[in-house]
């Protein structure tokens, strides 16, 4: 008898339902509430509730709930954290207001993974390299409410790897597709046992993008690992390898904006204008306990960078090596009767960057993209920081509790121009010693609901190109940006750790405040122009509830309402006292629903609520504000009891709301040409794979 398709189809279908179970035979329960997580990334580790700060943790199930792309929906969800992605290799992350005045990427927010930082010397941070594959967690500090970081006005994010089961080995595969040409493959394997783990992940992510000339290719390389030495000691270590190259769209003007979304600025797409580069960062990491009240860990990295951008107005190459260490010793003991910690650290970072710019002939060769011609100008800089820091937590009583903290940075930066070999253009630059204290006092109504205030100084370093003037000299008048931050929370839990909720109120004064004026096309001077004021309120709200045995839901909003204001701000004889800091919204909500079944399937839908942005300082100019709803679904089961299955289909921007993305603050036209504010977000877009997970034991 021959079958035809449709009988075959469902015999196979019945065959995969006979040798495939759920991946739970009864729902696997999340039943640690959020205010008992840990801050792991800290130096002393404390829990949510019990912290005297603004903390967040995005778990590694929450990562799994996007679309294993980029980190923009996990982060957005987050009270006070803003990400705005132009494209997945232009983005920008602000906490709070603090660095939405940056033009390109992310700056006055440090970020580190396992410990390392990603941050690079001059306080630039990129995130889109690391794989979400392999994250098992974020920890995000927000303001100035850490001291053992250094310049991170903004706050900190901290990255951790994914951590592993004990006896564990498996081999993964998985593959992504989506709209835009999106394509994703995975290839992972890890072993664990009582001594060791090993992780290792590649990833090749592909997107042709909505826009022109958005072209996107990725290659990374994940390595990390961790030994037991003996029962007192740890060695652990990492690497992370990329490669990329990724065509940029650019932002376009309003009437673009409006007219033809997908466009890409005429000048990117004539000049077919990229950026490519091979990036390698690893760290080795040793954690010893010397006794029950000792401990310290050591870890030393590099970073390496080889980097061309192709654009419109030159052409860019980039080198850039660093080297670097941080440790920190822990002791617990009683001060004055009262049980105590004290951790005392340091952070050395020492960078070299060169950079040459050449000519690009793209013009005079229509339709062949960029063309390198003559070098113009090529520079060599030396960029180096030092942290030092002390935190202190003190049991005052069983009620109170006291963080304390010190710190102090020695930020220097050195240039010689390379290009002029006939004259000493060699110029050194220190910003001095910059303290930073830190206190916190948290106070336990109940086993479940505490109260806390804190009062914290922060500050943020310009960057090598903010402090150099229009003739390309270091401008040795500019000072860092500070800031003192007022915060007072509460966290609670209620119905039985069922529910869980947090209430912020925060007021971050900034002086000296850094104003990035655009001169050029690609040129910026920094000035310190004024000060601004961050007051805001951040709400969360987080419930889990359980209908049944079979099924737990997890509904959760959080709301961030803030007023950004310029105190004293005069920029080209123009007064922007009193007005709003553009490219931050002063309000954004996020409602969502996560949805676990023990046969398996997984449902999460989020929606998010933004209000409008300026777009320049005098606040002439804004955009509207937008609705974002996202949803996913995932079924999990097993074959044959080795091989676990997971099969994933998910619908971004449900509602085809038109909006801006990212926005180009203080965006300047040239010649004719009008400003170009605008980064248009993608339409309503699709994407759904598979992972395949073999199980060795």
């Amino acid at each position: 008898m021959i079958l035809n398709t449709k009988t075959a189809f469902k015999l196979i279908l019945l065959l995969i339902l006979f040798s495939c179970s759920a991946v739970f035979g009864q729902i696997k329960k999340d039943t640690v509430s959020l205010s008992e997580l840990v801050l792991m990334n800290s130096p002393i580790r404390n829990s949510i509730q019990h912290t005297a700060a603004a903390v967040s943790i995005i778990t590694e199930k929450e990562i799994n709930q996007a679309d294993g792309v980029i980190l923009t929906p996990i982060l957005n969800k987050i009270p006070g954290v803003s990400m705005q992605q132009g494209a997945l290799n232009t983005n920008r992350i602000t906490i709070r207001g603090i660095g939405a005045r940056t033009q390109y990427g992310t700056s006055r927010i440090k970020a580190y993974f396992e410990g390392i930082p990603l941050s690079n010397a001059e306080g630039e941070t990129a995130l889109e390299d690391i794989d979400l594959e392999v994250l098992g967690g974020i920890e995000i500090i927000k303001g100035p409410n850490s001291t053992s970081f250094g310049a991170g006005l903004g706050g900190i994010i901290s990255l951790r790897a994914k951590q592993l089961d004990t006896a564990t080995s498996f081999g993964k595969t998985g593959t992504t597709f989506g709209s835009f040409g999106l394509t994703k493959q995975i290839l992972s394997a890890g072993y664990s046992d009582s001594q060791s783990s090993v992780f290792a992940n590649y990833s090749n992510l592909q997107q042709d993008g909505y826009r022109a000339n958005s072209d996107y290719n990725r290659q990374s390389l994940n390595l990390f690992g961790k030994q037991i030495l003996s029962k007192k000691s740890t060695l652990s270590f990492f690497g992370i390898a990329t490669r990329l190259k990724a065509f940029i769209p650019s932002s376009i003007s309003e009437t673009a904006f409006n007219v033809k979304p997908e466009s890409a600025a005429a000048t990117w797409l004539a000049s077919k204008g990229f950026e490519s580069y091979d990036r390698l960062l690893a760290g080795i990491g040793f954690e010893h306990q010397f006794s029950e009240n000792w401990s310290a860990d050591i870890s030393l990295f590099t970073n390496l960078k080889n980097a061309y951008e192709a654009r419109p107005f030159d052409i860019l190459e980039e080198k850039t090596n660093a080297l670097g260490f941080r440790a920190k010793v822990n002791y617990a003991a009683f001060l004055f009767s009262l049980p105590n910690t004290i951790s005392v650290g340091t952070e050395f970072m020492t960078e070299n960057y060169g950079f040459s710019l050449f000519k690009n002939l793209y013009q005079s060769h229509p339709g062949q993209g960029s063309i390198q011609g003559d070098r113009f100008s090529e520079m060599e800089q030396k960029r180096g920081y030092w942290n030092g820091f002390v935190q202190m937590e003190t049991k005052l009583s069983n009620k109170f509790n006291l963080e304390s903290g010190l710190a102090f940075n020695s930020t220097h930066y050195s240039q010689e121009d390379i290009f002029v070999s006939d004259v000493n253009t060699k110029q050194k630059y220190t910003f001095g010693t910059v303290w930073s204290p830190r206190l916190g006092l948290s106070y336990k109504i109940d086993n479940s609901k505490n109260v806390y205030v804190s009062l914290s100084k922060g500050f943020s370093i310009p960057s090598v190109a903010e402090t150099l003037t229009a003739e390309g000299q270091i401008n040795t008048d500019l000072k860092s940006e500070k800031g003192i931050n007022y915060e007072i929370g509460f966290k609670a839990n209620f119905l039985e750790k069922k529910l869980y909720t947090e209430l912020i109120l925060y007021s971050t004064q900034i002086n000296n405040l850094l104003v990035a004026r655009r001169i050029a096309e690609d040129q910026y001077v920094g000035i310190n122009a004024g000060e601004s004021s961050h007051k805001g309120i951040e709400f969360l709200l987080n419930y889990k509830f359980e209908p049944n045995s079979n099924i737990q839901l997890n509904p959760y909003f959080s709301a961030t309402v803030n007023r950004f204001k310029f105190k004293d701000f005069v920029d080209n004889d123009k007064d922007f006292s009193g007005k709003f800091l553009p490219a931050v919204p002063n309000t954004q909500f996020n409602f969502g629903l996560d949805v676990v079944s023990a046969m398996g399937l997984n449902f999460n839908a989020s929606y998010r609520l933004t209000d409008k942005m300026y777009l320049d300082d005098a606040n002439s100019k804004e955009t509207d504000g937008y609705q974002l709803l996202d949803v996913k679904a995932v079924y999990a089961f097993l074959i044959l009891k080795k091989v676990k299955m997971e099969i994933n289909l998910g619908v971004q921007n449900v509602l085809n709301e038109k909006y801006a993305a990212s926005v180009l603050p203080n965006a300047v036209g040239f010649g004719t040409a009008p400003a170009r504010y605008y980064y248009p977000g993608n339409p309503v877009n699709y994407y759904g794979g598979f992972n395949v997970v073999y199980a060795f034991n």
